[in-house]
């Protein structure tokens, strides 16, 4: 399926205040529309064509198909994959790049500007709405934003507030891409290498200390050229040439705005407002976004599920054990819970 794209009529009103002019939203749709509506909230890293990055669990052959789904998934404003973001043109700039002028933006924003898609396309009610790590905390947001138009919700390594450990994080790969002295240009390829270097900080969590242990471990005594070196080096350049350092940036800061208390009365107030029917699943070996995190979403949402993924892979685990995502999804949505659920866990399709 080839990219469409939707363009916001009039401003897209900004939380941390300001406004963005007439944003454009890249998205993909795969499927019938008159099938039940499957909607995907991609993670930092992603874009919209979900069949891409999330094979295993979407695609013509998967679980969510387009035979039996309208699928859709939109690119999130400040994105660098063909929505409205730091390097699309500024009207206010004569037609210049935004580059270091692109607002700030949070999480709230991206689920608004989600929500105006949904209303453009015509959709009254998302059958399925579901979402990892960030695609989780907009998921969050507008099940909270739209009570009455998501019926079933799933969250996949994610959290009702971004943690301090979180931050730290972000605020780590930020400081690397600011080290590097072309970052503060306006140009487009301005902090490539501090970029690489903040890539390969997020390879550290979406992985862990087991997973470096069992496949980076030399099987040689080495002085030097060490596989996880090596490693290390090639991940952060192939990841870095599908991004730039302004979204990348961008992006992580909305991160750390994800608060669905702020301006409620608090964040367990925020998640009893959700009608949807709801899975929380975690990932056993997730340091990024611990599983803490997920038992507290379920303990708050009314009637939600909590239940946990074994795996070894760290963070990455939501993109691949998507055998096991997919063996609770399904039961989940026929409507078997219980022994039924939790026997399955540890089970590969």
């Amino acid at each position: 399926m080839h990219t469409q794209y939707f363009q916001v009529s009039g401003a897209l009103p900004l939380e941390l205040g300001g406004r963005l002019p007439h944003p454009t939203l890249a998205y993909h749709t795969y499927g019938n529309p008159a099938n039940p509506v499957v909607w995907v909230c991609h993670p930092l890293q992603a874009h919209s064509d979900v069949f891409e990055w999330w094979a295993g669990l979407f695609g013509p052959q998967d679980y969510f198909n387009p035979e039996q789904y309208y699928i859709v998934c939109a690119n999130v404003v400040g994105s660098c994959f063909g929505s409205t973001g730091p390097l699309s043109e500024n009207p206010n700039q004569g037609g210049a790049a935004y580059f270091h002028e692109f607002p700030q933006i949070s999480i709230r924003d991206m689920a608004k500007a989600h929500d105006l898609l949904r209303i453009h396309l015509k959709i009254n009610k998302i059958h399925l709405l579901i979402g990892a790590a960030m695609g989780g905390q907009q998921a969050l947001e507008w099940a909270i934003q739209e009570p009455d138009t998501i019926q079933n919700l799933v969250l996949i390594a994610t959290n009702a507030r971004q943690s301090a450990w979180g931050i730290a994080f972000h605020e780590s790969q930020r400081m690397a891409i600011e080290a590097d002295i072309t970052w503060r240009k306006n140009h487009l390829q301005a902090g490539e290498a501090g970029l690489r270097a903040a890539l390969s900080i997020a390879l550290l969590a979406d992985r862990n200390y087991q997973a470096y242990h069992q496949f980076q471990t030399d099987q040689e005594t080495l002085t030097g050229n060490f596989k996880a070196a090596v490693y290390q080096q090639k991940q952060s350049e192939k990841r870095s040439r599908s991004l730039n350092a302004f979204s990348y940036y961008t992006l992580s800061q909305a991160m750390d705005t994800h608060h669905v208390g702020r301006n409620r009365e608090s964040i367990a107030a925020a998640l009893s407002e959700i009608h949807a029917t709801t899975l929380v699943i975690g990932i056993s070996s997730d340091t990024l976004f611990p599983t803490a995190e997920q038992h507290f979403i379920a303990e708050k949402i009314p009637g939600a599920i909590y239940r946990e993924v074994l795996s070894d892979y760290g963070h990455d685990g939501f993109l691949t054990e998507t055998s096991r995502l997919k063996h609770l999804i399904r039961i989940f949505l026929d409507g078997t819970v219980g022994n039924k659920l939790a026997a399955i866990v540890n089970l590969e399709s």
